[in-house]
């Protein structure tokens, strides 16, 4: 399975990485997860036949937390519009989110499958950071909340030193098959036969303990292999 490594600047005015243990307000984590910074990286580039690994994610800017409140829907989207003005769909929720932050993400491609060499895509994310393009809009942890992007040049430095017990942090989410558990419905690539099919089965969130030394938080690569016995390691 072939790799490549790069380094990524990444920063908003404000983001927020919702803690799923505190389900009734939003309480963001002091800091961005690795499941969240491998989303901003596939917002700028993404294929089937590769994926992102986050190895190390160092913070820049102070941790600086403000609380604020929110309109928000009530339910979830389907098939149907969703009109505000019927049966009170708006709600209010006090939010705790992050102001002001940057990371260095540093990630492992990894190639799973495909026609083209890692080369070519190691090529093609370096020129969508240089020029600033991306798949789709890249933000922190929600929608409203957009990101900027650049290559990282190795010479960041943390505006302050950081040591911070962070404790049980989401990891990631595992999209497991299951005909007894057809939760929710999701995609999978067949890279045989180069299609995509859906599938029916469950989520399952990953946690790990994170600690923030000097500003550095290590991800453990472990846990990758935990996310993908869970779901079959499909590509």
């Amino acid at each position: 399975m072939s790799k490549a490594v790069f380094d990524v600047k990444i920063g908003g005015d404000f983001a927020c990485f919702t803690n799923p243990a505190l389900k009734v307000e939003r309480c963001s984590y002091p800091m961005i997860t690795p499941g969240a910074a491998r989303g901003v990286l596939e917002s700028i580039f993404w294929k089937p036949e590769i994926r992102f690994e986050i190895r190390q994610i160092k913070v820049l800017k102070p941790i600086k937390q403000i609380s604020i409140m929110r309109n928000e829907i009530k339910d979830r989207q389907t098939k149907e519009p969703i009109v505000i003005e019927k049966g009170k769909q708006r709600q209010q929720r006090g939010s705790l989110i992050l102001k002001d932050v940057e990371y260095v993400i540093r990630t492992e491609i990894i190639q799973k499958a495909g026609r083209h060499s890692l080369e070519a895509y190691k090529d093609q994310f370096q020129r969508k950071l240089e020029k600033g393009q991306y798949h789709h809009t890249p933000y922190l942890g929600t929608r409203e909340f957009a990101a900027w992007f650049e290559p990282a040049d190795g010479s960041e430095e943390a505006e302050e030193p950081v040591t911070l017990a962070i404790g049980r942090m989401l990891f990631d989410i595992a999209y497991c098959e299951s005909a007894e558990r057809a939760e929710i419905r999701f995609h999978r690539r067949d890279s045989k036969k180069e299609k995509t099919y859906t599938v029916k089965g469950y989520a399952h969130a990953l946690y790990f303990d994170a600690i923030l030394k000097n500003n550095v938080l290590e991800v453990p690569r472990e846990k990758y292999n935990e996310l993908y016995e869970l779901e079959g390691n499909h590509v």
